[in-house]
């Protein structure tokens, strides 16, 4: 039997799944997909980031349900699946609370990892690229260990999502939790927050209204940016591919671009009169950022297919309505 043969062969019953984090960015178009796909879905969020704008257009329907909870408090559910994506993600968002932002990753692992043990459900944790540091690899595989700054600005975020990998596969060693992990990179698309200081919202929103666009240093610094689509694709191939691949395993787009050569391209598909300006580089601000995605290829038969300018074009359109 041939991987592809692996992954297509798996299990299409309803079932009763948990997303944590559910009324953020990713979470949302994740629930939008699981519904779409006739699951019972429990969307769980505080809204410290997320927002129940994301997920109105849900609430009516018979098989989604809207929970506000903490998950550094524990929640007693009855689920088969539950995918962990609570955490602030972006760096204005888990700078505002770092303590917050440790507990949510730690905590929540935690809980999620106890209610997994205890009804027996697939639980699937998203982390980041973010665990690479500012890396010395490049492109970065996930056999990496990293080069990350343990009391840095951004340390509460990365390792947040480092101990909670850890505590997956503890778990998974320790009591057979089924788990899968996931090492997400730079993800954009509509419903993206306006101010959460992520590069292409940045971008896109000061292009819009004209405002001087702030590039951090000389631009040269690369990222990867894979559409959302693409990535809860990959989420889901992961979810319910085989139970032998755990990972972790990259998903993101592959394709490099300077920061710069962002800017430039923003400025053109927006038609704006915006101009560059350039301010220091923020404390442990990668320098590189492209995954290696091999190993998804191989075991989830997973690759993007939405090229930048496309999955740019709908971004904007979003932005356009919403500001």
């Amino acid at each position: 039997m041939t991987k592809g043969e692996r992954f297509w062969k798996m299990d299409h019953r309803q079932k009763r799944i948990l997303v944590t984090g559910g009324a953020g960015f990713l979470g949302s178009h994740l629930c939008d997909r699981l519904v779409t796909e006739g699951h019972e879905v429990i969307c769980l969020d505080n809204f410290f980031s997320g927002s129940k704008k994301n997920v109105g257009h849900l609430l009516g329907k018979p098989n989604f349900e809207l929970m506000r909870h903490d998950l550094v408090q524990p929640v007693f559910l009855e689920v088969d699946e539950i995918y962990n994506l609570a955490c602030p993600a972006s760096p204005i968002h888990y700078r505002h609370n770092p303590v917050k932002t440790v507990k949510t990753s730690v905590m929540g692992a935690i809980n999620m990892l106890g209610l997994a043990k205890r009804v027996r459900a697939k639980i699937l944790q998203a982390s980041t690229s973010e665990i690479y540091g500012d890396p010395k690899v490049h492109p970065q595989k996930e056999d990496y260990w990293g080069n990350v700054n343990t009391i840095g600005p951004r340390s509460c975020y990365d390792e947040g999502k480092r101990c909670a990998e850890t505590l997956f596969f503890d778990y998974h060693r320790q009591n057979n939790v089924n788990i899968r992990v996931v090492r997400i990179f730079n993800t954009y698309g509509p419903r993206m927050h306006p101010n959460d200081g992520r590069v292409i919202s940045n971008f896109v929103v000061q292009a819009l209204t004209n405002q001087d666009i702030t590039v951090f240093g000389d631009g040269s610094q690369t990222r990867s940016f894979c559409y959302v689509d693409d990535l809860i694709d990959g989420l889901i191939r992961m979810m319910n591919g085989p139970d032998d691949f755990v990972g972790p395993v990259n998903l993101g787009n592959p394709g490099e671009f300077s920061v710069l050569t962002l800017a430039k391209l923003i400025i053109k598909l927006t038609d704006s009169q915006s101009k560059i300006v350039f301010k220091s580089l923020p404390k442990d601000d990668p320098l590189q950022r492209q995954p290696n995605i091999a190993l998804a290829k191989q075991q989830l038969d997973w690759e993007p297919t939405v090229d930048l300018q496309e999955g740019l074009m709908e971004t904007i359109e979003y932005f356009r309505k919403t500001l």
